[in-house]
Order: structure tokens, then C-alpha cells, then sequence
């Protein structure tokens, strides 16, 4: 009993010198500071696994086979034109390893890395993606939502995905004037 209580009053006299706090550091400091720069990114992106809040003559529960219940995206490319539909989009995407960072770019390219030298920023590709029973349907629409009058819809392909990519690579995303 006597040893428990000095291993206690010994710990917590050795704890008692550690303390650390925040302060202030100024720039001159700062340019000191070396390390490393950049986002790392892991996460699940989950889209309508059990169905949308909507319910209409269009969408509705996934277990009515004659509803559509995943999201819907419509876009215009130009005023008064057709509409482009990612419709029926559902499941999951897991992802891990996203990386951002910028990177100063100085030379290679061919020479033309030295005549450039400037910052771009590098999106690195995941080291993983899996899909778990994702889906989308590519589609023309006659406008952008299925349930206005006279609605006519043309799909082009559906996509069903399961199962790990394995990615390797970056993006480089350059400045522009």
C-alpha cells in the first residue's frame, strides 16, 4: 500500500513539470519553421443508399421498381439547348490518400519548366477508391426536371460499380493570366 501511494505522488510530481502552452511566434520565426505543406485526405461519400426525400410519379422508394430513388444532376450547356442528366445516382465511394499541395515548378518539362517558374497547385490521386454498388445513368433530358409536363428523357448508359481502384499519379493545376 505504502509503494502504490509514492508511485502516486511521484507521478504526479513528474507530471506536474510537464506543462506546455500556446503563444505567439512572429513572421521573422515562422520563416524559420520547416516542414511539410500540403492536405491528406480519407473519407465516404454516401448518396442516397436508401432513397431520396422526394416521392412523386418520378422518384420514390427503392424498393418500388418503377420509381427512380437515387439523385439527379441536370445541366444546360447552352441557353435554350437540351439538358445533360446524371440521373439515378446511389451507393457509396470510399476514398483514401487524397493529397493537395503546392509545388514550385522550375525546371524539367522539357525546358519549359525553367521558362515557367511558378507555383502550380498538385492534386494527388487517391491510393484507393472503393465503390460499393454506386451507380449513375447518363441521360438527355428534355428539361431539367422529370416530372414537368411533357417530360421525355433518353438514357444513354447506366453504370454499376463495386470493388477497390488502385490510382497512382497527380494532377497539376496551373495559373492561368
Amino acid at each position: 500500500m505504502k509503494l502504490k501511494i509514492q508511485i502516486i505522488i511521484l507521478s504526479i510530481l513528474v507530471s506536474a513539470n510537464c506543462l506546455a502552452e500556446m503563444s505567439k511566434i512572429n513572421d521573422t520565426e515562422l520563416s524559420e519553421v520547416t516542414g511539410q505543406s500540403g492536405v491528406y485526405l480519407s473519407g465516404e461519400v454516401s448518396i442516397n443508399e436508401q432513397g431520396g426525400p422526394l416521392s412523386n410519379s418520378y422518384f420514390g422508394l427503392c424498393s418500388d421498381a418503377n420509381k427512380i430513388c437515387g439523385a439527379r444532376l441536370s445541366f444546360q450547356t447552352q441557353q435554350g439547348g437540351g439538358w445533360f442528366v446524371l440521373d439515378n445516382i446511389k451507393g457509396s465511394i470510399a476514398f483514401e490518400g487524397l493529397t493537395f499541395q503546392v509545388r514550385e515548378i522550375s525546371s524539367g518539362f522539357g525546358g519549359d519548366g525553367a521558362l515557367f517558374n511558378q507555383v502550380v497547385m498538385e492534386i494527388g490521386l487517391p491510393e484507393s477508391i472503393r465503390m460499393n454498388d454506386f451507380q449513375y445513368t447518363l441521360a438527355t433530358g428534355s428539361s431539367s426536371r422529370p416530372n414537368d409536363l411533357a417530360y421525355k428523357q433518353v438514357d444513354f448508359m447506366t453504370v454499376e460499380m463495386s470493388g477497390e481502384l488502385t490510382l497512382e499519379g497527380n494532377l497539376l493545376v496551373f495559373p492561368t493570366p
